[in-house]
């Protein structure tokens, strides 16, 4: 791939400096959206890349993960998981993308890139705005949002009967600690991985210790690690990793010890964090959705903290669609009642 070049207004960026120092002039983003987060999240076959384009006083930045297609000169973009998509600076709803739909796709046809995929972020303005009329943006479901501009009260109000009476009883028993050092590392990666064990989760969701440090130590986003200890005992049981970046809070990963999933310590970290958060000023706490994006147990588990609900969206785009359905013919594992995106990668 080439190094960094410019397509109509489109800088291709791959540096740590130049990425950071255009997410500052965007300004608001999420940590998804960083340059250490890509890093920290790519596979061995992929290359972040940051696509920069601007216009007049308008200015777009998309990151993105580049990686080969197999036995082919060709490659495909995706995105890092979590809820990345466009950011932007002074784009609006009428917003005219046509140069920067144009802009795009010579850059996908220079780097022989077939499609992309990303998935988007509910908390980002006008991504829809930067994306209409390239592609396909598709609704796959709701996350929910604790709206931190609400005074504590009424956040509070907003919950469900039973999460303030496990919340209520987890105060009785357990005080919270916060903490992002090197040595809580090992305490919470213990929680975590049990809470990957019990839910039979795959391979790629056991981060290693090396992941978890340069992910608490990256200054590009601010790392809490909150800790549920018993009182009596000093015993951990629980443990959350929230993520915070600009006014965006990020319920990210978490694990408790079943002996005590019945006390459901993890309703008394969440409220602890929205506490923390609200004080700083933040204006969203994201718990996310369901498994695979479905209203199910987990859904409503979060549900029961807020009644604000986002929607969660993905962008799929062929960029090269004569290549898209070879690829797709050669790939006998097609199923095509499937919505896999690509669909040549898709693996029965």
């Amino acid at each position: 791939m080439s190094i960094i070049y410019m397509i109509d207004n489109l800088e291709i960026i791959y540096k740590k400096n130049k990425w950071e120092q255009v997410l500052k002039e965007v300004g608001n983003h999420d940590f998804y959206h960083t340059y250490d987060y890509h890093y920290l999240s790519k596979l061995s076959d992929e290359k972040p890349v940051l696509l920069k384009y601007s216009e007049d006083d308008k200015l777009i930045c998309f990151p993105l993960l580049l990686r080969k297609i197999n036995n082919t000169v060709f490659f495909d973009a995706t995105s890092v998981y979590g809820y990345p998509g466009p950011v932007q600076k002074n784009i609006s709803t009428n917003f005219n993308n046509s140069k920067f739909s144009k802009a795009l796709q010579q850059y996908f046809i220079k780097e022989n890139i077939i499609s992309v995929f990303s998935r988007l972020n509910p908390y980002i303005d006008n991504q829809y705005n930067v994306l209409q009329n390239i592609g396909e943006v598709q609704n796959l479901g709701k996350v929910v949002n604790i709206n931190l501009k609400l005074s504590l009260d009424k956040q509070y109000q907003a919950y469900s009967k039973t999460t303030k009476r496990y919340i209520n009883k987890c105060r009785k028993h357990c005080n919270v600690i916060k903490s992002n050092s090197p040595e809580d590392i090992d305490k919470f990666i213990e929680l975590y991985y049990s809470n990957m064990e019990r839910v039979n989760a795959k391979k790629r969701y056991y981060f290693t210790k090396d992941y978890f440090l340069k992910f608490i130590s990256s200054e590009a986003y601010k790392t809490d690690i909150l800790f549920a200890v018993m009182k009596d005992t000093g015993e951990i049981i629980s443990s959350a990793l929230m993520v915070k970046s600009d006014n965006i809070v990020q319920y990210h990963l978490s694990g408790t010890k079943e002996a005590f999933l019945n006390l459901s310590p993890i309703r008394l970290l969440i409220d602890e964090m929205r506490i923390i958060a609200s004080k700083e000023n933040k204006t969203y706490f994201n718990l996310g959705g369901g498994l695979g994006n479905l209203e199910d147990g987990l859904f409503k588990f979060k549900s029961s903290f807020s009644n604000d609900f986002k929607p969660f969206k993905i962008w799929k785009f062929i960029a090269n669609v004569d290549v898209y359905d070879t690829l797709v013919k050669e790939n006998l594992s097609v199923n095509n009642k499937t919505n896999f995106f690509p669909l040549y990668r898709y693996d029965s």
